[in-house]
């Protein structure tokens, strides 16, 4: 089941005034907390055709966009409302309402230019709504489409041939819906029936001929043909036969429609739940409602300041954004799972480097699965730079809570010794023996108990250090030992804290090979997860490449077709 309405009425995304556009920042901040993909459907049209109503219908509410009577245009600028998906899990629906195009109190033509541009750039269906049929009066009223090479780049750097640049288009422009209202007409060819599909398909034939009349219809069909490889077409009956109910058709009964434009509007809706994919962008980057909001200022700033929209300009910019995000994601993960994950002190050195390495790795996943673009591993260096530096801050830790944790148990150990020593017990004859005994079971203790960290034998090493001048005035005071007695006893002293040294001596570079080892392990690891990205986003950019191709095979037959055409005898 969807959960619960993310807008429960639709809200201005785009405003236009003075013939100039601004993005609200109440309707940015909705679509910023949206960190679902999102499944775009934006509606355009002339004004007055019924536009708002299939949007209403398709958020599943009577009332929603406002459904003006009169001959005014309704809506202003671009309005959105975000729904949960019916049935794509994890997915949002965004609606997107634009303004009437062809409103006579617009003065600037230019204007209804920019909301169609900005309609196909953020959509991934993109209806086009229109009335009674579709012949060359409608399709001349598409005009906009012929002129999206000037309003739209696709690359930074410019290209001489347009037509073969716009050919990549296909690989980030939307379907194409085209829905006719108040169709009358049968829908038959040549005495034969047709589907709606068709219908729109043979008025996108080209016309045959080279004379300047043939050639000036067949540029809108060879841009719709070149920009909207994935076409689909609906027609509705009139809503109903009432002329008094279609000026209040949000307030009407369902049963006082039509059945048969109840039905193609169910049939409408369907469609796009099923069939309207997820906003994507080159190379297979998924689109989220955050990534959205990002490209609605990117695209209308770039318009107010006279420039064109640049998708790869717009693309990089989501990448610094996303990247940036998907390395400060993927720090925290490292530093909450080892905080989770290890419980200081731990026992060796190489206790710690195992959780490291593990940590390590998901958290290299966790930045590979929300990055892109990343061509010269600009951020994961930064997030492996964040990494080395948390993983010292673990390691510090590690040894300071081993320090504190030794330190506490030798003083309770040895709590008895030190007081027996400050009233004097061990300055007695035999003193030295008793006090030599005492300190073994203070050590055997002290080794019994677990868990005391990296930095076990330095604390007991500096424990005995600390002891051997105590140990030597107990045992020059000791007059039971004889003056050799005492040197030989001193002797081993001597070379048990030297062979304790040295054993210290010899665990700081295994210690410092471990880290070395585990660092290249960590750096083998991340080189393979970064071949897979980099293989993943090739074979993305090797399949995108593959739809352009097989599409331009497609569209040139028929635009030879139609050249030959004009050599026919008339």
């Amino acid at each position: 089941m969807a959960p619960g309405p993310i807008m429960l009425v639709p809200m201005c995304l785009v405003e236009n005034k003075n013939e100039q556009m601004s993005v609200n920042k109440k309707a940015l901040k909705i679509l910023c907390k949206i960190s679902q993909q999102v499944v775009v459907v934006a509606i355009v049209g002339l004004y007055r055709t019924g536009k708002s109503y299939l949007m209403n219908c398709l958020a599943r509410e009577k009332k929603g966009f406002p459904l003006g009577s009169t001959v005014q245009s309704e809506t202003k600028g671009i309005w959105m409302w975000c729904v949960p998906h019916p049935s794509k899990p994890n997915h949002v629906l965004v609606l997107l309402d634009t303004e009437g195009l062809g409103d006579v109190e617009k003065g600037d033509r230019k204007n209804d230019s920019w909301i169609f541009t900005l309609a196909v750039l953020l959509s991934s269906c993109f209806v086009y709504n229109s009335m009674s049929t579709i012949n060359h009066d409608a399709l001349e009223k598409l005009h906009y489409v012929t002129e999206l090479t000037e309003l739209i780049r696709a690359k930074s750097s410019p290209t001489k041939h347009g037509v073969e640049d716009s050919t990549g288009f296909v690989s980030f422009f939307p379907d194409f819906i085209w829905t006719v209202r108040d169709f009358t007409l049968e829908l038959k060819l040549n005495g034969h029936p047709i589907t709606e599909d068709q219908y729109l398909e043979n008025a996108l034939k080209l016309i045959p001929g080279l004379n300047p009349k043939a050639k000036s219809s067949n540029i809108l069909r060879e841009c719709i043909r070149h920009f909207f490889p994935k076409r689909k077409c609906f027609v509705f009956d009139r809503p109903t036969k009432e002329t008094e109910l279609l000026a209040h058709i949000d307030d009407i009964l369902e049963s006082q429609l039509d059945p048969k434009f109840r039905k193609q509007s169910e049939n409408f809706c369907n469609y796009i739940f099923t069939h309207a994919r997820t906003k994507t962008l080159r190379e297979g980057v998924q689109v989220t409602g955050n990534l959205l909001g990002t490209l609605v200022v990117t695209y209308v700033e770039t318009i107010n300041s006279g420039a064109v929209p640049c998708l790869e300009n717009a693309v990089t910019t989501l990448a610094q954004i996303e990247n940036s995000a998907a390395m400060q994601k993927a720090a925290e993960h490292y530093s909450q799972q080892m905080a989770q994950r290890v419980s200081f002190p731990t026992d060796t050195l190489q206790e710690l480097l195992d959780q490291h390495a593990a940590c390590e790795r998901e958290t290299i996943a966790v930045f590979m699965e929300n990055s892109f673009k990343d061509n010269q591993r600009v951020f994961q260096k930064k997030l492996l730079e964040i990494i080395k530096n948390t993983k010292e801050s673990f390691l510090q830790k590690n040894e300071q809570t081993s320090v504190k944790y030794c330190q506490y148990t030798l003083d309770q150990l040895s709590m008895a010794l030190m007081d027996a020593i400050s009233e004097g017990n061990f300055s007695v004859p035999g003193g030295h023996n008793n006090y030599r005994r005492a300190k073994e079971r203070i050590e055997q203790r002290y080794w019994d108990v677990p868990r005391k960290g990296v930095k076990a034998k330095e604390v007991f090493q500096d424990f005995l250090q600390s002891q051997m001048p105590i140990k030597k005035s107990i045992l020059q005071a000791d007059r039971t030992l004889t003056q050799g007695q005492k040197a030989i006893e001193e002797e081993r002293a001597r070379k048990e804290a030297a062979e304790m040294e040295k054993e210290w001596l010899r665990q700081k570079p295994w210690e410092q090979q471990q880290q070395m080892e585990a660092q290249n392990r960590s750096l083998q690891e991340n080189m393979v997860q970064l071949r897979e990205k980099l293989e993943w986003e090739r074979d993305e950019a090797l399949r995108e490449q593959t739809r352009i191709l097989e599409h331009r095979m497609k569209v040139r037959p028929a635009m030879a077709s139609a050249v030959a055409g004009g050599h026919r005898p008339g």
